[in-house]
């Protein structure tokens, strides 16, 4: 018998009457070297559960290769730690895990196949699935509870409801999971619409509902769809997502604990999406499309009751005082705010110009007409293309099919404009001084569509570019995944405004690490890197403003900051606060 079982309406947890008070806690948006801090402060608040996704795409980029588990990835020593800390877990395996993550966690050797059905029981689909449950389950098994681990119950899909209605195919995951010894609780989980319901649940297997609001009408069509068993809110919404040029969404803390309240006063089980919401490093965010194509943006903050660099938000307090009344809450302080590094401003004074390193950074791929960032075998960053304009004069450069997801055009080395995914731009007008003046393109991937048809839409130049009606000829299609900066040959900066894309590079001492904020007054767009690791994408657009960098990062003494400008700047200097800025909040 599992150790989590259902009864006619709650949980038994190894025979005893159990509530799920859990919270969403991503290990692979935080850093490994905070992993116990925020499962700490998670049990401090009055969990008793956490619940993770886990994104297949990051554990198996390549199809054939091993699985990744290490460093951020080491999903079982976040189990080991949240074990230690006294607390079960959900595990949320997918495959399709939305989670405004990159391609949703499908990989992309996976998505980029035009004829697989994602998500469905085409065998193409399943029989991937199973390869990657037959390498990830043997390394799992020690933490399920069956084992004496921290894992009570593993979801089945997400929110599959809402996407399609192949039973076939939920039923081959549950009966994947049983195979392969999960003895554990199985879910689903769905919005709380009639339909999505019917659509993404499986018998045998527990129904869950995902809301924000409403509780008890939501709740009520739970129980209308099943009319027994325990109430269970697998995402209870307490904040949301941005995405850049849009707002910083907030909720009203009073408001959401209130739900909140009302959640536990019917007896419902519930897992607060998101208790910590972490950090998009790097190039992991994911993007929506549905009429635009919108990326989401680097932070995952989420209005979070543990905000990004984990402090305890007034959420928190909100949440702590509506949980003591529900279940025994340690009797132990509340986790103060974290401490922040002093002010620091860094001085940029080395310079490298991205284009022309582009043959140093990566052999190019000679083709007649441009290749998709996939052809070239890259699945993040950036992309050059270069060829030759055979005529002079003032045209029209026309790009079949648009671009994938944002392209700065320059003729000669000069800036003559961007086009981008949403605006469905396919034509800039330019002007070209001589014949044989040379085109580049820069394509920067600006994340994977992580929810509907869309996902796995291709990235780079989408089709054949023309210039007032030619079809231009003979590309060099450079990969620029940017994972590996050592070859970057910085030299000392003049003083003089930079308006090209360049990496800059600057120095700074740190006496004792902590946590901080990346401020970038003066700077426009592109990708900060903290003594190597890569904190993800700025963009003065906003709203966000302030990049995260955890205390880990740091190390005392001399510290590099490395920035990739993609507009030019007059700026030689960034700065590092306590203080994040993630734009103008709007409250839902």
């Amino acid at each position: 018998m599992p150790a989590l079982t259902t009864t006619s309406d709650g949980f038994l947890l190894y025979g005893e009457p159990f509530r799920i008070i859990s919270g969403a806690l991503h290990y692979f948006r935080v850093h490994p070297g905070l992993w116990s801090d925020r499962l700490r402060k998670a049990r401090l608040m009055g969990l008793n559960t956490v619940e993770t996704y886990i994104p297949w795409n990051h554990h198996q980029p390549d199809s054939e290769g091993p699985l990744v588990l290490d460093g951020f990835l080491d999903l079982p020593r976040f189990l080991q730690l949240a074990r230690d800390e006294g607390l079960h877990v959900l595990l949320r395996p997918g495959p399709f895990i939305c989670a405004e993550w990159d391609g949703g966690g499908l990989p992309d050797w996976l998505t980029s196949d035009p004829d697989i059905r994602l998500r469905s029981s085409d065998p193409r689909f399943t029989r991937a699935v199973d390869r990657y449950l037959d390498l990830l389950l043997p390394a799992l098994r020690p933490h399920l509870a069956a084992a004496g681990g921290p894992v009570i119950a593993v979801q089945v899909e997400n929110e599959y409801g809402a996407y399609g209605d192949d039973s076939a195919y939920l039923k081959h995951l549950a009966d994947a999971f049983r195979s392969r010894g999960v003895e554990e609780l199985l879910f689903t989980c769905d919005q709380a619409d009639p339909e999505h319901l019917a659509a993404g649940s499986l018998p045998g297997v527990l129904t869950a509902s995902t809301f924000g609001s409403r509780v008890e009408r939501n709740l009520g069509r739970l129980r209308e769809h099943r009319r027994e068993g325990p109430l269970f809110c697998a995402e209870f919404w307490i904040g949301w997502f941005d995405h850049w040029g849009g707002p910083h969404h907030v909720r009203d803390a009073a408001d959401a604990a209130a739900d909140l309240d009302r959640l536990l006063s019917a007896g419902a089980s519930v897992n607060i999406y998101m208790f910590h919401g972490g950090t998009n490093f790097g190039f992991t965010n994911g993007a929506n499309h549905k009429h635009a194509y919108e990326p989401t943006v680097t932070s995952y903050d989420y209005d979070a009751p543990l905000t990004e660099c984990g402090d305890p938000g007034p959420k928190y307090h909100a949440f702590r005082e509506v949980i003591a009344r529900h279940a025994a809450v340690p009797d132990e302080p509340v986790p103060a705010p974290g401490p922040k590094l002093p002010t620091t401003d860094v001085e940029l004074d080395g310079r490298a110009p991205l284009l022309s390193l582009a043959d140093a950074l990566a052999t190019p791929v000679r083709t007649d007409d441009p290749v998709t960032m996939g052809e070239l075998g890259q699945r993040t960053g950036y992309a050059l293309y270069r060829t030759l304009l055979p005529a002079s004069g003032d045209g029209l450069l026309h790009f079949a099919g648009g671009v994938g997801d944002r392209a700065q055009v320059f003729v000669d080395g000069a800036p003559a404009g961007v086009l981008e995914r949403e605006r469905h731009d396919e034509t800039l007008p330019v002007r070209v001084h001589r014949p044989g003046a040379t085109l580049e393109v820069l394509v920067e991937n600006m994340g994977g569509v992580n929810y509907g048809p869309r996902i796995g839409a291709p990235k780079g130049l989408l089709g054949p570019v023309s210039f007032n009606g030619t079809v231009l000829r003979g590309w060099d299609c450079h990969a620029l995944p940017l994972d590996d900066l050592d070859a970057v040959p910085f030299t000392p900066g003049d003083g003089a405004a930079v308006t090209v894309p360049a990496f800059h590079r600057g120095t700074f001492e740190v006496d004792t690490p902590a946590d901080t904020f990346l401020a970038l007054p003066g700077w426009t767009k592109g990708q900060a890197w903290v003594n190597g690791f890569h904190l993800g994408r700025y963009w003065n657009r906003g709203p966000q403003h302030t990049l995260y960098v955890p205390a880990p990062v740091l190390r005392p003494g001399t510290n590099e900051l490395i920035l990739l400008e993609l507009h030019g700047t007059t700026a030689n200097r960034a700065q590092l606060t306590g203080t994040p800025d993630l734009g103008p909040e709007n409250t839902w």
